[in-house]
C-alpha cells in the first residue's frame, strides 16, 4: 500500500512538473470594455476546442489603450495577443518590431480577406501584414423609423430632401439631428458621415492621385453645406453638447436622426430596446449623385513578436480569422465582421453591409493619421471653429493642406 502511494505521489509530481510545458496561458488585451461578455463566450469556444490553452481577456480604457499597449510592449511585458488599431495606429506598434508578421502560411484564412481590410493592418513601407482584421465600420445617418413614419418622411434622395425632412421634424417639435460637437471626434464623424456624397468619389480619387488637395471646392463646398445644416437643424447649443448626451437625445426619441457609425446601432437598441432604426447614406446634391458612406476598418488581432507562447497565440489568431468566429462576432456584437462568407441575421446590419458597396474610405482615419499633425486632429479642431462661426470652409481647406504638408509628400510645395 505504502509503495503504491509513493508511486502515485511520484506520478502526480511528474504530471505537475510537466504541466507547464504543455499548458499555455495566453493574455489577450483589448480596448472593447463593453464587449467583455461576448469575448468571454468566444474564448470559451476556443478553449473547448484547444485543451491546454487558456486565454485571459483584459480590457483597458479606449482613449489610453494605444499608450498603455506601446508602453507594455516596449517594456517587454506586453500581452501574447492584442487588439491593435488600423492604419497609422497599427504602424506605431508594428514598425517598432513588437508584432509578429502574419502570412497565409501561418494564418491560411487571410488569403480570402478583402484587399482593403488586409491593407488596413499592413505597414505601408513593406506591405507586411501584422493583424487579422476584425470589423469594418460605416459612417452614415441613423434614423428613428417611427418619427419618420409619423411625419410622412421617406429616406431622402437629395440634399434638399434631407433638409426638407429635417424641417418637417423641426416643425413637428422634434429635434432633427441629435448630434453635438463638444466631444472632439464627433466633429470628424459629422463631417464625413454627412458629407461624403457631397465631396464625391471624383474628389477622393483626385486627392489620392495627388491631383487635388483640401482647398478643392468639392471639399470646401461640402463643409459649408454641413455647417448650414448644423446651424439650422442640430440641437440648440450643440457645440456644448457631448457625445453621451447626444446619444441619449436620439435613443430617447427626442431626435429623428443621428450622424454616426454602424457601431451605434447596438448601443441605441441597448438604450431603448423598443426603438426601430433605419439607416441611409447622406445624399449628394442630386438623386443621380452616388450615395456614399464613409468606410473604415476598425482594428485587428495581433500576436506579440517576443511572446513566450507564440505557437498558441497563432493558433488563437487562426480561430479569430475563422468563419465560425466571424459569424459569432456578427450575431453577438451586431457588427460587420471582415471575415468572408459571414451572413447577417440582423436585417439592419445586412442593409449596412449593402450600403458599404458604395463607399469611400473614412478619409482622415484611413489616409491622414500617419504623421503629426494628424488629419483627424486638424479636421476636428477646424470644424469646431466653423460650427462656432470662427472660420470659413476655404480657410479650413488651407489649414488642412498646410498642416498635413509637414509630413504628407503630395502636399509639399
Amino acid at each position: 500500500m505504502k509503495t503504491n502511494l509513493i508511486r502515485i505521489g511520484a506520478a502526480l509530481s511528474a504530471v505537475l512538473v510537466a504541466a507547464p510545458a504543455f499548458a499555455q496561458d495566453l493574455t489577450f488585451w483589448s480596448w472593447r470594455q463593453e464587449d467583455r461578455a461576448a469575448y468571454e463566450t468566444f474564448i470559451d469556444t476556443f478553449e473547448a476546442a484547444n485543451p491546454g490553452i487558456t486565454v485571459k481577456f483584459e480590457t483597458f480604457e479606449a482613449a489610453n489603450y494605444n499608450t498603455i499597449l506601446s508602453t507594455a510592449l516596449a517594456g517587454g511585458v506586453g500581452p501574447d495577443v492584442m487588439m491593435v488599431r488600423a492604419y497609422g495606429g497599427l504602424e506605431n506598434v508594428a514598425a517598432a518590431g513588437y508584432l509578429e508578421e502574419l502570412t497565409t502560411a501561418s494564418v491560411p484564412a487571410l488569403a480570402n480577406f478583402a484587399a482593403p481590410a488586409i491593407a488596413a493592418e499592413s505597414v505601408r513601407a513593406d506591405g507586411k501584414l501584422y493583424a487579422v482584421p476584425f470589423a469594418s465600420q460605416t459612417q452614415l445617418v441613423i434614423y428613428n423609423k417611427a418619427l419618420f413614419d409619423a411625419n410622412g418622411i421617406a429616406e431622402p434622395q437629395t440634399w434638399d430632401e434631407l433638409k426638407a425632412a429635417a424641417q418637417k421634424l423641426k416643425d413637428a417639435g422634434v429635434i432633427p439631428f441629435a448630434n453635438g460637437t463638444a466631444t472632439a471626434w464627433q466633429n470628424e464623424t459629422v463631417t464625413f458621415g454627412l458629407g461624403s456624397s457631397l465631396m464625391g468619389k471624383d474628389f477622393y480619387d483626385a486627392l489620392m492621385a495627388g491631383e487635388a488637395d483640401f482647398t478643392d471646392a468639392r471639399f470646401t463646398g461640402a463643409l459649408g453645406e454641413i455647417a448650414d445644416v448644423a446651424a439650422e437643424y442640430f440641437p440648440d447649443g450643440f457645440i456644448g453638447l457631448d457625445y453621451p448626451s447626444a446619444q441619449q437625445l436620439f435613443s430617447s426619441g427626442m431626435a429623428g436622426m443621428f450622424i454616426g457609425g454602424s457601431y451605434e446601432l447596438a448601443t441605441f437598441k441597448t438604450q431603448n430596446p423598443d426603438i426601430e432604426l433605419g439607416v441611409f447614406a447622406a445624399p449628394g446634391k442630386t438623386a443621380e449623385d452616388a450615395k456614399l458612406v464613409g468606410l473604415y476598418f476598425d482594428g485587428g488581432y495581433a500576436a506579440n513578436a517576443a511572446g513566450a507562447n507564440k505557437e498558441a497565440s497563432v493558433k488563437f489568431l487562426n480561430y479569430l480569422a475563422s468563419k465560425e468566429f466571424g459569424q459569432a462576432f456578427a450575431n453577438t456584437l451586431n457588427n460587420i465582421s471582415t471575415i468572408p462568407g459571414v451572413t447577417f441575421d440582423n436585417p439592419l446590419l445586412a442593409e449596412v453591409n449593402d450600403l458599404n458597396k458604395s463607399s469611400i474610405p473614412y478619409l482622415m482615419l484611413a489616409h491622414f493619421r500617419y504623421g503629426e499633425p494628424s488629419g483627424s486632429v486638424l479636421i476636428q479642431g477646424e470644424m469646431q471653429k466653423l460650427f462656432a462661426g470662427e472660420t470659413t470652409p476655404e480657410a479650413i481647406g488651407e489649414a488642412l493642406t498646410t498642416g498635413l504638408a509637414a509630413w504628407y509628400e503630395p502636399f509639399k510645395k
